[in-house]
């Protein structure tokens, strides 16, 4: 009869594998660590645990920007032109005669008539003497007037210093003076203003009539050169 090998197989197998246990035993006990802490090592061979992970190198940052985040220049501050005024234009001496009425109007005997004499000079020249000189062409006078009543007017000037009139010179003649004859005068600065205050009287027994007043701006220091002339109307009865 055949002998049959099943059993036999089989605890063949489990003393192997009671071999197997003892065997591993015995080599925990010689090395001190036990198959679940050999099992733990291995898995830590395999996989880095947590606290590895944590105590790893954190990955490097950028540094925070400490200049302007744009490096392009920034632009210059425009310049302001510079505005350069134009001279101004030139100008020049320019007179004005002014009365009552526009006129002179007298009658003999009778109280004076004031009138003034305005200078305004410009910006080209200054002047050192400026006359203002008057003349008149001689009245007939009425039949039967005194011979001796001279020229039957009186012109006055108002001086500033002293706050009174004294007389001024008024020629009466049917001729024209040189102007460089005349002399004196004030002195005018540039865009200088004067005013100058004057006032005619007819003397009692002068002639009567009509006839301009004619007032001349003379330059005494350039031979008598006028500057301008301005002709005042004047009636006397």
């Amino acid at each position: 009869m055949p002998i049959s090998r099943g059993p036999r197989s089989a605890l063949g197998a489990a003393a192997v594998a009671a071999l197997l246990v003892v065997g591993a035993t015995g080599c925990g006990e010689k090395t001190g660590t036990s198959p679940a802490a050999a099992s733990v090592s291995a898995s830590a061979e395999v996989s880095p645990s947590a606290s590895d992970a944590v105590s790893a190198p954190a990955s490097p940052t950028a540094p925070a920007a400490s200049g302007p985040v744009s490096s392009a220049p920034a632009s210059p501050t425009p310049s302001v032109p510079r505005t350069v005024a134009p001279p101004p234009a030139p100008t020049r001496l320019t007179v004005a005669v002014d009365t009552r009425g526009g006129r002179l109007a007298l009658v003999r005997g009778g109280v004076p008539q004031e009138f003034t004499v305005t200078l305004r000079n410009g910006n080209t020249a200054a002047y050192r003497h400026v006359l203002v000189a008057f003349q008149m062409e001689m009245l007939v006078g009425e039949p039967g007037a005194g011979a001796g009543g001279g020229p039957g007017f009186l012109l006055e000037r108002f001086d500033t210093a002293s706050g009174s009139w004294r007389p001024a010179d008024f020629r009466i003649a049917n001729d024209t003076k040189p102007a460089a004859l005349f002399s004196g005068g004030s002195p005018l600065a540039r865009d200088a203003v004067r005013t100058e205050r004057y006032r005619l009287r007819a003397t009692t027994g002068g002639p009567t009539g009509s006839s301009p007043v004619m007032v001349s701006f003379i330059d005494t220091d350039a031979d008598g050169e006028v500057a301008a002339h301005v002709l005042l109307g004047h009636s006397t009865r």
